[in-house]
């Protein structure tokens, strides 16, 4: 489980956003929504552990963010909203290479199944010649070679096709219902959040999310 306690954040004397207070449990897909500027993507930042808040706990798994984090981080997928892979490098070579750089070692065919699961069967195409979908997806299967317990995802899904954001979107919830994932992203495609999300956290008080969630018989909550 993650539990967020009054959790503040500010920059300089700039208020991110105040007193965050939530549980996610294991299996959820939460989403994450609010205008631009709201801090939706600091949030992100302090649970993949590459920010600290100005106030407030936060515990996976029994663990404390201020004392266990290089543990907490083993346990963690993240996929920021820009593309990090080595457009020059294949598939393979991009798997290969970042597999280097995980806690959890693989076999070539282990990772190359993760892709197939994703429905990335380029293995050998350089990455450079892939669609927006398919770098999106490589992207993800990246960040997931470690097998983490909770995956943290930043608009994976912006600017693809509607076949690829369908394809993402399943394995996402494949990973939460059948592997017991806990996942937590950022949409501003109100579809793919009211079909996807067993729950949503609105950040910044804006009534045109709660209202556009709520209406679609959403459980929503909002700072």
């Amino acid at each position: 489980m993650l539990h967020i306690d009054n959790l503040t954040k500010y920059y300089n004397k700039k208020q991110i956003f105040k007193d965050l207070t939530f549980s996610v449990e294991k299996g959820e897909i939460i989403g994450l929504v609010g205008e631009n500027g709201a801090g939706k993507s600091t949030l992100l930042s302090i649970l993949a552990t590459l920010q600290t808040p100005s106030a407030g706990t936060l515990t996976l798994n029994d663990l404390s963010y201020d004392s266990d984090w290089k543990k907490i981080r083993k346990q963690i997928g993240y996929v920021p909203q820009e593309i990090a892979i080595w457009d020059e490098f294949t598939v393979r070579e991009n798997m290969l290479f970042f597999e280097k750089l995980s806690w959890v070692k693989k076999n070539e065919e282990e990772l190359r199944q993760l892709c197939l699961e994703m429905k990335l069967d380029q293995w050998n195409e350089p990455a450079h010649t892939l669609s927006g979908g398919m770098k999106r997806k490589l992207n993800m299967a990246i960040s997931l070679i470690h097998d983490p317990t909770i995956i943290l995802l930043d608009e994976p899904t912006v600017g693809i096709d509607l076949k690829s954001k369908k394809e993402i979107g399943s394995y996402m919830e494949k990973q939460a219902k059948t592997d017991e994932k806990t996942i937590i992203y950022i949409s501003h495609d109100m579809d793919e959040i009211k079909s996807l999300c067993t729950r949503i956290i609105c950040i910044g008080q804006d009534s045109f999310y709660k209202n556009l969630l709520q209406n679609a018989g959403k459980n929503v909550l909002v700072f």
